[in-house]
């Protein structure tokens, strides 16, 4: 009996643990930023750990971004590009943050071909780009202009290991099936990605979650799997508190 009532206090301890995890919690719209900024829309990226928030303002062809996203090492990099041509990597137009010395910093790719990538203007114009670090995660910030009456733009995120120590080139990312896959669609009038089903964000707008990669959130379980643990370990407990 003693090892049951113990037993008890030790359960919901580990249901509070499971409710309030950051594995749970992490979706974008939980996510703030130091500048309290806030955006129109966000999406939980369907691979690699990634986030993207964004406003897109009709009146000007203006699309303001926030990505989210986890570098594969302490020194590495993250990437957001869009495609005016193309859905893959060549012709993108990239976003690209270093890390240089003990702080981040945005660099933009003209990824005309996959030989070739360079620092370079991009085609478009760009302005208020910065990064910064937190968290195990880095975040690119940047306004930049798109072609009037878009709406849709393909984009494509990635992560990397770091700056090659010689050439100061980017390290090449991984080919695994994710980094393959980091790509989609956004519709800047819907406020969605095609490649996600949406539901309603925290702040007034659109938020696009895939579902495989999970929302988490403490008032929403991830996924079905979060929810039978949960409700699980739910019944464990009923039955230990029934005796």
């Amino acid at each position: 009996m003693a090892s049951i009532s113990l037993s008890v206090p030790i359960l919901v301890i580990s249901l509070w643990v499971f409710l309030v995890s950051p594995a749970q919690s992490q979706n974008c719209t939980s996510q703030k930023f130091t500048n309290n900024k806030l955006y129109a829309n966000c999406s939980d990226l369907p691979v690699l750990s990634s986030y993207l928030h964004w406003t897109y303002n009709a009146s000007n062809s203006s699309l303001s971004i926030a990505f989210v996203g986890k570098p594969t090492s302490s020194d590495g990099w993250v990437a957001w590009a869009i495609n005016l041509i193309g859905t893959g990597m060549a012709g993108g137009q990239a976003l690209v943050a270093v890390k240089q010395s003990d702080t981040y910093v945005v660099r933009t790719y003209n990824l005309s071909s996959y030989r070739s990538i360079m620092p370079a203007n991009l085609s478009f114009e760009v302005w208020d780009k910065r990064a910064e670090y937190s968290d195990g995660t880095v975040k690119i910030f940047a306004s930049l202009k798109v072609p009037e009456n878009t709406e849709k733009l393909n984009h494509i995120w990635q992560v990397g290991p770091g700056l090659n120590k010689t050439t100061g080139f980017l390290e090449m990312h991984s080919t695994d099936a994710e980094n393959l896959a980091a790509k989609g669609t956004l519709n800047l009038v819907a406020g969605t990605s095609s490649t996600n089903t949406t539901t309603n964000g925290t702040n007034g707008g659109n938020s696009t979650t895939n579902g495989n990669s999970g929302s988490g959130g403490i008032s929403t379980f991830g996924n079905t799997n979060n929810l039978g643990l949960f409700l699980g370990l739910l019944l464990v407990l009923v039955n230990l508190l029934s005796f």
